[in-house]
């Protein structure tokens, strides 16, 4: 499994990915946000991201998404684990990333990322790196979902995560 950085946002570096096999397949179009993928025969997942508007020490990653035959396999806590190395080389002090789903959230804290204890958007929440991870700052983003209308599996999945320690973080790729 290879992992690039195929540029940084001021590069425009557009990149096609097939809507059937990928969310926000179109949010990758655009050659405004930087891009990171995971290829072995083609990629299998990517990265979108550019400057905080507000804090020029900040990288925010807009969208990140996983091939669907290969979620599960831990690409996305890995790939943003590589994004979040590339952006401290590059000089970043501070990296954000959304999360809007209980997966999103949990895939996160795997790459090292910790709930900021503030929500952003239409009903996420946003995690840093680096910032807290002590397990009341984990557990206190794993309530919020735990108030919102959730599918089945993502009940379950919550419910698993409850009163436990935040994951641990992902090795770095490579």
């Amino acid at each position: 499994m290879e992992f690039a950085l195929l540029g940084w946002p001021d590069d425009e570096h557009p990149l096609r990915l097939d809507y059937r096999e990928f969310a926000y397949a179109g949010k990758f179009v655009m050659t405004s946000t930087g891009k990171a993928v995971v290829g072995d025969d083609g990629v299998v997942a990517a990265a979108a991201f550019d400057d905080d508007r507000t804090d020029s020490d900040t990288l925010c990653i807009r969208y990140i998404t996983v091939r669907r035959d290969r979620q599960g396999e831990g690409l996305g806590p890995r790939l943003l684990r590589f994004v979040r190395e590339r952006a401290r080389e590059r000089g970043y002090e501070r990296v954000t990333i959304a999360a809007n789903n209980p997966y999103s959230y949990e895939a996160s804290y795997r790459a090292g990322f910790c709930f900021t204890g503030e929500e952003a958007g239409i009903a996420e929440l946003t995690l840093e790196w680096p910032g807290d991870r002590s397990t009341e700052r984990y557990q206190s983003g794993l309530s919020v979902f735990s108030e919102r209308d959730l599918s089945a599996d993502e009940g379950a999945f919550l419910a698993a995560k409850l009163d436990s320690e935040p994951p641990a973080v992902v090795d770095p790729p490579g």
